[in-house]
């Protein structure tokens, strides 16, 4: 792995961030660091103009091969974009889950005739998509979900309940893991099907979080239907095409996520150097130990990066990337609250609205449990890298 950057990249590199500069001005200045996680609710109609400016720009899509409408950049390349753009200030993606999950999917396990459908709006940035995986009692174990779809003639009826779904109310469509065979085991019963979102037999109820906003939904189908042929893969084989989505979930995007949490923690630093909180010992102490976590979370993720094959089968690094980033990012929320001190527990006046960090903090409190709890994170680690024995299963009662 090499860490430097070529004089071509940092041509690059100049590129981005002059376009940034030049196009995050008049009516797009007030998104600069809004629309993040926790603030999803942010200026969301002013966030979906910018996508549509960005990919006027070409600069949706970056990773994605030419002949998708993207511009095929290389690992290094996309890390600047994503660097850049975090470092600019860019407004929370809202058409993120599309570009980088499902898109990346399709181009690997989708049909022609999906990817012509698909692919395009996504570029464009008029199609926005959700996830359906999560259920009440299939969280972080995705072969239990319940959703089932049947094949009535030519077209798929699904019913099930889908919960934690991210921008489900301002979503197009949805990729939702089916089970498509009653008899078949738990792995290989599931299906892979891109569900229209906007149709009566789907009810969206948006959660409200501590933060008072509510970025995630319970989303119920009722009888819902979507074509025969929007199955990605083979039917009852969703359970590899899930998989993959979830190792682009791990795509260079996490390095752009880091720089947001740099820009986060230079907050920190500079309030305890402004407040004194910096003059106590075990406080400097919990910054260092932050900064160098950080680094550590770069580097392990361009190795994790650098030695995937195509982006789809992630190394054994990749195993520990969200424990790692998940665990930092909750303890930077605890440190900047004890930074802030007696201030992290109030607000300026009406209406009341959190502060950036106050609202961190808050949400870092999810981090550890959406995406894969800790806890079955370390499940994984265990299994599937190190190749202990699985975890003990409880027996069903009789």
């Amino acid at each position: 792995m090499d860490l430097r950057f070529s004089e071509e990249d940092e041509r690059f590199r100049r590129e981005v961030a002059t376009w940034l500069a030049d196009n995050l001005t008049g009516e797009f200045a007030a998104l600069r660091g809004r629309g993040g996680p926790g603030d999803e609710h942010a200026l969301f109609a002013e966030r979906r103009a910018w996508e549509k400016k960005l990919a006027a720009g070409g600069w949706t899509c970056v990773a994605w091969p030419v002949e998708h409408g993207g511009r095929g950049l290389s690992l290094m390349q996309q890390v600047i974009f994503f660097e850049e753009y975090a470092r600019a200030g860019g407004p929370g993606r809202v058409g993120h889950i599309g570009e980088t999950l499902l898109g990346p999917t399709l181009i690997a396990f989708g049909s022609e005739a999906q990817q012509r459908r698909f692919l395009p709006p996504i570029v464009a940035g008029e199609e926005l998509w959700c996830q359906g995986y999560s259920e009440p009692n299939a969280g972080s174990d995705l072969a239990n979900v319940q959703t089932k779809a049947v094949l009535d003639g030519d077209q798929w009826v699904i019913n099930g309940q889908k919960v934690w779904t991210s921008l489900a109310q301002w979503s197009e469509w949805s990729f939702v893991i089916c089970r498509t065979d009653a008899a078949a085991p738990s792995h290989q019963a599931l299906s892979y099907i891109l569900v229209p979102m906007k149709q009566p037999g789907v009810e969206i109820r948006p959660i409200v979080q501590m933060t008072g906003d509510s970025e995630f939904s319970e989303v119920f189908f009722a009888d819902a239907r979507s074509d025969a042929g929007n199955v990605v893969g083979a039917v009852n084989g969703g359970w590899k095409v899930a998989m993959g989505t979830l190792a682009f979930e791990r795509g260079a995007s996490t390095l752009g996520q880091q720089l947001s949490f740099q820009n986060e923690l230079d907050e920190i630093v500079a309030i305890a150097e402004a407040n004194g909180a910096g003059d106590d010992p075990l406080i400097r102490q919990r910054l260092a130990d932050a900064w160098i976590g950080l680094r550590i979370m770069r580097f392990n993720t361009l190795r994790m990066l650098s030695s995937s094959i195509d982006g789809v089968e992630l190394g054994r690094e990749g195993m520990i990337t969200k424990l790692y980033w998940a665990t930092w990012h909750r303890n930077l929320g605890k440190l900047a609250m004890d930074v802030l001190g007696a201030q992290s527990e109030i607000t300026a006046g009406p209406p009341y609205e959190l502060t950036k960090l106050q609202r961190m903090y808050l949400f870092t409190r999810s981090d550890t449990i959406y995406a894969g709890t800790n806890q079955i994170q370390r499940n994984i680690i265990a299994e599937r890298a190190l190749g202990l024995p699985r975890e003990p299963r409880p027996v069903p009662a009789k």
